[in-house]
């Protein structure tokens, strides 16, 4: 029986294509001014219509680096496949040979963007909000593997008609940062787009702004060759808030005679992709908005609460980048936070306004920008208005209810204390201390600050009563649950270890695997896949001396690896 668990059911690429399934394309509208054989390659704008057919473009002799042995596990695929000739060509952007009824065409989408709760069309290089969207992102295949239905996008795949002039390239470090990110996000119990392959090009590199080593300047200050890669993410659906929103603005303002027909259809294809099992077919389209909005408000609230709890700053969530299935896409300026600070943001462009502990807030504007745009769909019905307004204005209470819930699990008590959790922020604040570290090691439930104090990132002289006086407090919380027997602390221990992971994907560890792979050695990559995807395990004394560490005093404040302005 553990056998036939472990033997792969698609062993070859012809038995993936069996699977195809192209609900996007065969129920939503196509851009009528596309080119049905997808060579669509420069910036115009698309008034109408939900997707663009495009033909990405390969990358050119493409080398294997990585792929998710997790989630080829997951999906039944055959470990092997992931180097073989036709799935690499696949998967590096040449979908000229690939075995029916997969499609020689792949999709890219438009979306609208706001920006912590404004509408803006400037990016727009036209200055109309018709030539956003998938500016290097394209849609190869969804398929319906052991009845879940995932759509597979190529991350660097070329030019599309929304790329505003650019190349349409992704460079390999920014590759590796968002396969070795989602796979750890999974690990971390976190909903998240996945990772699939990851292959770069032996011979074509393209030129980006970039920080000189060991530089303190704010913006990149060199220009650099790099080489291009083409990684592919799959979720159940790539469908964003800022898509949702596009069709909206359009039937807002009558923009074309179809406008209202698409943004209702666009919504009813996110709910049959992602809310499927919660919001029933029969119903009428006004009591599945209302249900999308009570639905996408509780996953959304969750997944936020998730991020502060593992450390997770998104550095950039705009409407466009917030996921309408509620699990975390686009790993641009992302970072993992190693001394705690409630206005930790590694994005030089990201402001107090998405920094760590303002996320909740980020969240809060980005689904008031998704309510506003399901609002055409219910005009004419004030009392499916009005249950969508209640649930726009319950957002912050369903948010403070999961931070508190999350807090207290995170400290293992019962209940969250408002007292004992500022009392230590400030303590955090003022030492300062590593954030995964810190309650990695509260887990074990220590009788004195020694523990805690491998977190601290000074000697924290004249704090160590302090800290000893928070202890005790927190430690009377958990008495009063029957917690000093040692099987019942071992228990907490143990409780406490499953919510606050051991390690944590920073980028001072990121930074030298991209670096030995630019020069063709993948072995840092792939030891940091295998670590980060057993976030909470005990692992080996060399691992834990490798990855269980403070931040190095000359890696603070250094250009590319403890902010950026720029990830692509």
């Amino acid at each position: 029986m553990i056998e036939h668990k472990t033997t792969p059911s698609i062993a070859t690429l012809d038995e993936l294509a069996k699977l195809a399934n192209y609900s996007l394309m065969d129920t939503l509208n196509c851009d009528p001014e596309a080119k049905t054989d997808g060579v669509d390659h420069k910036p115009r704008q698309v008034f109408t219509g939900h997707y663009v057919p495009v033909k990405p473009t390969p990358i050119k002799d493409p080398e294997y680096v990585v792929h998710s042995k997790h989630f080829f596990h997951e999906l039944g695929l055959a470990d092997g496949m992931a180097e073989s000739a036709d799935f690499v060509r696949l998967f590096s952007g040449d979908i000229s040979q690939v075995p029916k009824p997969m499609r020689k065409v792949g999709w890219a989408t438009g979306y609208a963007l706001s920006i912590y709760g404004t509408e803006y069309v400037q990016q727009c290089p036209f200055q109309t909000g018709n030539g956003y969207g998938d500016g290097r992102a394209i849609s190869l295949l969804e398929a319906v593997i052991k009845g879940q239905r995932w759509e597979m996008q190529l991350k660097g795949g070329g030019r599309t008609p929304y790329c505003r002039g650019a190349d349409g390239r992704a460079v390999l470090r920014s590759s590796i940062r968002e396969f070795l990110a989602q796979e750890h996000m999974h690990s971390l119990g976190v909903p998240t787009s996945r990772s699939l392959s990851l292959y770069v090009s032996k011979t074509e590199k393209v030129k980006r702004p970039w920080y000189s080593h060991t530089t303190h300047s704010e913006d990149p200050d060199i220009l650099i060759s790099e080489p291009v890669a083409i990684s592919t993410r799959v979720a159940p659906s790539f469908i964003r808030v800022g898509q949702v929103e596009l069709f909206a603005r359009r039937a807002r303002k009558k923009a074309h005679p179809k406008a209202m027909e698409e943004l209702e259809k666009i919504v009813l294809h996110l709910i049959d992709r992602e809310y499927a099992a919660v919001i029933d077919k029969k119903l009428s389209t006004a009591e599945k908005v209302v249900l999308l909005a009570h639905e996408f408000r509780s996953r959304l609230t969750s997944l936020i609460a998730n991020w502060v709890r593992v450390g997770f700053c998104q550095g950039n969530f705009n409407s466009d980048n917030c996921a309408a299935g509620g699990f975390t896409l686009d790993y641009g300026p992302f970072g993992f936070c190693d001394v705690f600070n409630p206005h930790f943001q590694s994005w030089t462009g990201g402001g107090h306004h998405f920094s760590f502990l303002n996320q909740p807030e980020a969240a809060q504007r980005n689904f008031q920008m998704f309510c506003t745009a399901l609002r055409p769909l219910l005009d004419s019905q004030q009392d499916y208005l009005q249950q969508l307004e209640e649930i726009q204005l319950g957002f912050s209470k369903v948010m403070q209810t999961q931070m508190e819930n999350m807090w207290a699990t995170k400290l293992g008590i019962g209940t969250f204390n408002l007292g004992l959790f500022n009392e230590l922020e400030t303590l955090m604040v003022q030492t300062p201390v590593d954030y995964t570290i810190f309650f990695r090691e509260l887990s074990t439930v220590p009788d004195d600050i020694g523990p805690l104090k491998k977190s601290f990132y000074n000697n924290a002289k004249g704090m160590e009563k302090r800290w000893e006086e928070w202890l005790t407090k927190w430690k009377s919380l958990i008495a009063s649950a029957n917690l000093n027997s040692p099987s019942s602390r071992a228990e907490l221990s143990k409780r406490m270890k499953l919510v606050n992971p051991k390690y944590s994907l920073r980028e001072w560890f990121v930074v030298p695997a991209y670096q030995q792979a630019n020069v063709g050695n993948y072995s840092l990559v792939r030891e940091l896949q295998e670590v980060m995807t057993q976030p909470y395990a005990e692992q080996s004394k060399e691992v834990e001396e490798k990855y269980y560490r403070l931040k190095p005093p000359e890696y603070f404040d250094v250009g590319g690896l403890s902010y950026y302005s720029c990830s692509s």
